[in-house]
């Protein structure tokens, strides 16, 4: 939300005194092309004009921040170095800078976008404490903050938009995956486990290595497809392979197709096949699953439902009723949100995931109900994601250096930015993982919930 829209007042004398925000960031490019990180330097201001700028600017900052900051002890020091603290006092101690007045305008005018990028242009900076611990101290004054009568409007507001932005036809899905997954193979060895699973892992004791856990997640959603010998099993939005894989070993003569709209790991998944001595069980394809025309035993579909469109769930599961056999099951696990429905942030669609948006169930469910399939299980994950992304956060760190060599300075700092953040929002925001379990007939599933643990 904007903070200036909480204190129109300033809003037309901000505009006389400082860049406008489109001087900060010019346009917007692809992540796999070297060029995005580069961006026009901001035209300074005079010193009399900087320091009305930041008498301006900070007022209703500090102002808000005074009013918000609730978890946590946060110092801010302004352009001019003078520092503002707001909090409890307690920890985490936080200290960031923000280098020049520009800078400022933008996080008052665009909040949700402006943090992102002036991190990654090195405009916001941590003097003390970590990344982290700053994205903490946000998640929880932006709970706040959404309670103020003008954020719920927002909220109204961005309902009415979310289908506009969530078309996600197929030229536009495969250019949306394209944008994330088709990054360099080396960047993601360095913070993924050995399998590649870029989704939850399933941290069912709490003390599980990130190997275990995404393995138990694999299992646990493998118990819940309750698969039989000779089956036939979809795996839609297949990633690397992983899952496909395990489910192939998981009983005698399953037989596995996997579909994904990423050329990267197509190859990849090919690859692990060949090598596993599974290519004649697991296929893979370049395909969308709309385009899919075979019927299966069993669907499952993991971390790729937040990339369907809140357009296009009426068809996704229409998809799913059909491509599923009379007696099959479905299980579709994806991230969401225990809140009501509002726009994708606008940093992450901008630069990690275009056309990406995270539903509450709410979304979700209405439609299934108008489906031929059925619900017959809901699970909520809280926590795991958030302990797999601080796993992917920590090793990240630990293969800066060759990240950088890989891509740039500012990649990184885009990069960190998106983990913390969204562990941030894991840990202290609305966010959530659900796994969906679907069948056309209940009388295929087990009337307790002893199977899922059992196996």
């Amino acid at each position: 939300m904007a903070i200036a829209v909480i204190f129109p007042q300033f809003w037309h004398r901000l505009f006389s005194l400082t860049p406008r925000p489109g001087e900060l960031m010019q346009g917007t490019t692809p992540l796999s092309s070297q060029s995005s990180w580069s961006h026009t330097p901001t035209p300074e201001l005079t010193t009399r004009e900087s320091s009305r700028v930041a008498s301006l600017l900070l007022k209703p900052l500090v102002y808000l921040l005074d009013r918000i900051v609730k978890f946590g002890t946060l110092t801010l020091v302004d352009p001019n170095g003078r520092s503002h603290s707001f909090g409890t006092r307690a920890a985490p101690f936080v200290t960031v800078r923000i280098h020049d007045n520009a800078t400022l305008r933008h996080l008052l005018l665009h909040t949700d976008m402006a943090a992102g990028e002036a991190y990654m242009d090195g405009k916001l900076t941590i003097e003390s404490g970590s990344l982290q611990d700053f994205l903490d101290i946000c998640a929880f004054a932006l709970g706040v903050l959404e309670t103020h009568p003008l954020s719920v409007l927002r909220r109204h507001v961005g309902r009415a938009l979310i289908a506009l932005k969530q078309a996600n036809r197929l030229t536009a899905a495969r250019r949306n995956v394209a944008h994330h997954y088709d990054l360099s193979d080396r960047l993601y060895e360095l913070f993924l486990d050995a399998d590649r699973q870029y989704s939850c892992g399933y941290f069912q004791n709490g003390d599980e290595t990130l190997e275990e856990a995404q393995l138990k997640k694999k299992k646990h959603i493998i118990a819940k497809l309750l698969l039989e010998p000779g089956q036939k099993v979809l795996d839609i939005g297949c990633g690397w392979g992983g899952l496909a894989l395990e489910i192939a070993r998981a009983a005698p003569d399953i037989m596995v197709v996997g579909l994904t709209l990423s050329e990267n790991q197509l190859k990849i998944a090919r690859e692990r096949a060949a090598a596993a001595g599974l290519a004649d069980r697991v296929a893979f394809h370049l395909r969308d699953y709309r385009q899919e025309t075979a019927t299966y035993d069993r669907i499952v579909s993991v971390g790729m439902f937040e990339h369907v469109g809140v357009p296009n769930y009426r068809e996704f599961f229409e998809v799913l009723a059909a491509r599923l056999k009379p007696d099959g099951v479905a299980l579709v696990h994806a991230i969401g949100v225990s809140a009501t429905p509002t726009q994708a942030n606008p940093w992450v669609a901008k630069y990690i995931f275009p056309g990406g948006y995270c539903p509450p169930l709410s979304e979700v469910l209405p439609v299934i109900e108008k489906s031929p399939i059925s619900v017959t299980d809901i699970e909520i994950w809280r926590q795991h994601y958030a302990r797999t992304l601080h796993e992917w956060s920590r090793r990240f760190r630990a293969n800066r250096e060759e990240v950088r060599r890989l891509y740039d300075e500012r990649f990184c700092r885009m990069w960190e930015f998106y983990l913390a953040a969204a562990e941030a929002n894991f840990r202290h925001g609305p966010m959530m993982v659900f796994q969906i379990q679907l069948a056309a007939r209940h009388a295929n599933i087990p009337i307790t919930r002893n199977y899922m643990t059992d196996a």
